[in-house]
């Protein structure tokens, strides 16, 4: 092959590759976290934040280890995101896309992997 054909493919997938892979960042997550999440899911995640007196519907506890290993990153991220509705959840999680960037969505995903799974 051409010496250019090969650098040029090389380039390419250099240029792809770092957008595939977004990587969270959990300490970042655990300060967006402890911002906008724990008034409804509670200090530790556990679900029992300050709100829950007046909610129909209780959060979800993010330290179970078996409900959240059930949940694809896709599924979590699409319920920060679009909210609670958006994945046949409680219509009090509200919807956080004009807050958060893409990269504080992979944040906050990451920090739930580690409160839920890692502790």
């Amino acid at each position: 092959m051409n010496k250019i054909f090969l650098m040029s493919v090389v380039l390419t997938i250099s240029g792809v590759l770092p957008a595939l892979g977004n990587e969270g960042d959990p300490d970042n997550g655990n300060a967006l976290y402890e911002i906008y999440c724990t008034q409804c899911h509670g200090i530790s995640g556990d679900g029992k934040g300050i709100n829950i007196a007046d909610m129909s519907v209780l959060p979800r506890d993010h330290t179970d280890k078996d409900e959240m290993s059930a949940r694809t990153d896709e599924e979590l991220m699409k319920a920060i995101k679009h909210g609670g509705k958006s994945v046949n959840k409680s219509v009090l999680m509200p919807a956080w896309d004009s807050n958060f960037s893409d990269q504080q969505v992979d944040d906050l995903v990451a920090y739930l992997r580690q409160i839920c799974c890692t502790n």
